[in-house]
């Protein structure tokens, strides 16, 4: 999907890790939310408390989720889940564009 239609958009931003990561929230008809945002060149860590499932618009990114051993590459058009309660580790060097559609 291109794009978001009927949703209701927060016009504060998120900013996470000092600007290194900014997105806004999305309220969807159906009642669920999600993020569209930027992650700037970094490695950082989140937290998770709802299950998420985050898809790659533009750019790539290396993951580590929690208690795996190996970071698996993702580029535009492909997508990772992430269980609620749970963390990963996401490292990109340029800027990587996604939505993080949370469950």
């Amino acid at each position: 999907m291109a794009q978001f239609d009927n949703v209701s958009v927060k016009k504060k931003a998120n900013i996470y890790f000092g600007g290194k990561c900014v997105s806004h929230t999305i309220l969807l008809p159906n009642g669920t939310r999600s993020t569209v945002g930027v992650i700037f060149p970094s490695t950082l860590t989140f937290n998770t408390q709802a299950a998420e499932v985050m898809e790659i618009l533009a750019g790539e990114c290396r993951v580590k989720l929690h208690g795996a051993s190996e970071w698996v590459e993702y580029k535009e058009d492909q997508k990772f889940s992430v269980p609620a309660n749970s963390s990963f580790e996401i490292e990109t060097s340029d800027t990587l564009h996604y939505v993080c559609h949370f469950e």
